[in-house]
């Protein structure tokens, strides 16, 4: 009698392996980043959450009373004369689609609009927007329908760690507003010089402001 070889019973279900590729690994690591910068599922959620974070009581002896209007909600807060934005929004709104990177506003990662026009909130106190319209990445996103920049960013893969996507998008976004500065390459890679990709994806983030730009023209 001939030995045989020992099988396992549920060799026959096993799928040879395929070592996945770093391209592959990186863009679904960026996927995965890339929606809390885009997906309007992810802004309704915080909103829900942001609705919470009012408050009720009197403010602390080392507190003050603020009123703040953010992507259209009006929100009355206790918060230290020295509470800068960003805080604000990520600590006590829970929009944290607004990364904290380098806290000097040197890399852009922070970027929000106050009245329309981009800022690093890292360097701007809450105390000094009462009344101002901010908008977060958060807020771009109308009826279920993500902005044009966004889509852009997504169609592009202008990202890879996806950590500096919403301050350029959110600055992107301010550009393409501002009839001041020109629609050239050149003129674009200066306006956004102030959001740093450490990953290096500018090529493709260039290229998608491009095709936003293009987009938001046929929609005007």
């Amino acid at each position: 009698m001939t030995d045989q070889p020992e099988t396992n019973p549920n060799e026959s279900d096993l799928k040879p392996f395929t070592a996945p590729s770093r391209r592959n690994f990186l863009k679904s690591i960026g996927v995965t980043s890339l929606a809390a910068a885009t997906a309007p599922i992810w802004t309704q959620a915080l909103e829900a959450q942001a609705a919470v974070a009012d408050d009720t009581d009197p403010p602390a002896p080392d507190e003050r009373r603020m009123t703040l209007k953010v992507n259209g909600q009006t929100h009355a807060l206790n918060l230290p004369a020295n509470a800068a934005l960003l805080d604000v929004l990520r600590d006590r709104l829970q929009l944290t689609g607004t990364k904290k990177g380098c806290d000097h506003g040197q890399c852009g990662a922070c970027t929000v609009h106050v009245n329309g026009t981009a800022i690093n909130s890292c360097l701007s106190l809450a105390a000094m927007h009462e009344g101002d319209e901010i908008t977060t990445i958060e807020g771009l996103a109308k009826d279920g329908k993500l902005h044009p920049v966004q889509e852009a960013f997504w169609e592009h893969d202008a990202y890879q760690c996806g950590y500096c996507t919403s301050g350029q998008i959110m600055s992107a976004v301010a550009m393409l507003q501002d009839s001041h500065i020109g629609k050239d390459d050149h003129s674009v890679r200066e306006a956004m010089s102030g959001n740093i990709c450490r990953c290096g994806a500018y090529k493709n983030i260039l290229a998608a402001i491009q095709s936003a730009r293009i987009k938001l023209q046929e929609v005007s």
